[in-house]
């Protein structure tokens, strides 16, 4: 996939993708560190159709949410022969429980038996964090267990 990027005097650079059906989905970024999410006309890619401005943490949870459905479906793949084993995603909210601690203050694997695999962070994958990895608001967990054991995990992230 080819990203336009197009430099914005005094404003910035924008970049974007032509999507299949002919969209442009990008962002612009801003002198001053201001992101916005942009959607352009097909034929004018000047003409912009809607602009919504991003904080930092809104533009990386946006950049998890759709970088995590590759390393979801590799996931799931590989456990697809293995009965009763599934993988969810599960956002780290602001305010969560636990926003700013270490992973080992969830005691998610005693006490759901599903295994955190991965966090998504900024677009970067960490790939199975440790118990000293600390948490942050915007994370996207990747989990993997049973039914039970991640609605059990649901239940740890949503309430302690």
């Amino acid at each position: 996939m080819n990203v336009i990027e197009t430099r914005l005097p005094g404003i910035g650079v924008r970049r974007e993708i032509v999507t299949g059906s002919g969209r442009r989905v990008g962002i612009v970024a801003q002198r001053d560190g201001d992101l916005d999410l942009i959607i352009s006309k097909a034929n004018d890619p000047d003409a912009c159709v809607a602009s919504i401005p991003l904080t930092p943490d809104e533009a990386a949870t946006i950049g998890n949410l759709l970088g995590s459905r590759q390393l979801v479906a590799q996931l799931t793949e590989e456990h697809r022969d293995l009965p009763g084993v599934s993988t969810r995603q599960f956002l780290i909210e602001r305010g969560s429980p636990f926003d700013g601690h270490p992973l080992a203050d969830t005691r998610m694997r005693s006490r759901s038996g599903a295994s955190l695999v991965a966090v998504l962070r900024s677009g970067q994958v960490q790939a199975s964090p440790t118990p000293d990895f600390t948490l942050a608001a915007g994370d996207l967990l990747v989990v993997v267990g049973t039914s039970e054991g991640l609605d059990a995990a649901a239940d740890i992230l949503r309430n302690g």
